[in-house]
């Protein structure tokens, strides 16, 4: 298997929420590339958290428990990364629950709205099956239009019929992920801060408002290493959390064979032996 040339990787997705490999899988595959620290960040769950730690061997890569919340205020939609949290603690139990029952309440309203809006239905049996699954999204749903039919590929599935739906907010409130991150022991991230929820296009002057606004809830960091930024983006990242005293991460947001990013594909250079400030004290955080 090919993979990106970073030795650290701390944004990828399991089984667990809409990625394909499973986290024994995944592991495997970080033993493969020898990365020296890596963490699976799921979105709004934490199997993966709790169960890698049972898998991990002498001589394995430094793990870090990982989550990604998808939020919601006023002024914009951020996707928060958590670090370096107790799976156990009541804060974390707590969101994630709460998050998982939106994202359950999301489903069933997009297969209704898929149902009404363009006839698009599905078996009974393929039905409960996708609602049974640990955390099912977007990609889910949007796999199982192409087995019907209903779409060429996924990402339309996605871009022409999902996201179609418009209905009032089921997010989590940014704050609530932030205090709860930190109430459970770990770092609040803020993921593709230039992409916003993902797919946007947030400019400088935005992404430092945005910033300044979490920081005041708690933010501690910026995910500035992402595989889809350009040299720009990076530098312009580093440079915004050297200001604001953040740390600073580096991810790949590998999903499997959902996407098409490559495992430690960061654009975190191997060859650099001096690591950022912000990247040097997360580490230090996470690994003390």
């Amino acid at each position: 298997m090919e993979y990106g040339k970073s030795k650290i990787d701390l944004h990828m997705h399991s089984t667990s929420s809409d990625g394909t490999d499973t986290p024994q899988e995944i592991l495997d595959k970080v033993r493969e590339c020898k990365l020296s620290l890596f963490s699976v960040t799921d979105h709004d769950a934490m199997r993966a958290a709790s169960i890698i730690p049972s898998l991990l061997r002498e001589g394995d890569s430094a793990f870090v428990t990982g989550i990604e919340f998808s939020c919601k205020d006023d002024f914009g939609k951020y996707h928060i990364l958590g670090y370096g949290f107790d799976p156990d603690s009541e804060s974390m139990m707590d969101i994630v629950g709460r998050s998982h029952s939106m994202r359950m309440k999301k489903l069933q309203l997009r297969l209704d709205f898929l149902r009404e809006t363009y006839g698009f239905t599905f078996s009974e049996e393929d039905e409960e099956r996708l609602l049974a699954l640990e955390n099912p999204g977007k990609p889910h749903l949007g796999n199982l239009m192409v087995k019907y039919g209903y779409a060429k590929s996924k990402s339309e599935a996605i871009t022409k019929y999902i996201n179609v739906m418009k209905t009032k907010s089921i997010h989590v409130h940014p704050e609530d992920a932030i205090k709860s991150i930190l109430a459970g022991g770990g770092i609040p991230v803020l993921a593709h801060g230039f992409f916003g929820s993902g797919d946007e296009d947030v400019s400088y002057e935005d992404l430092v408002s945005r910033i300044e606004r979490l920081m005041d809830f708690g933010l501690q960091g910026i995910e500035a290493y992402y595989s889809s930024f350009t040299d720009e983006m990076v530098k312009n990242a580093l440079e915004i959390a050297d200001k604001y005293k953040l740390c600073v991460t580096a991810g790949s947001d590998y999903h499997g064979k959902n996407k098409t990013v490559l495992l430690a594909d960061t654009g975190l250079s191997p060859e650099e032996t001096e690591y950022p400030e912000g990247l040097k004290k997360f580490i230090e955080r996470v690994t003390k």
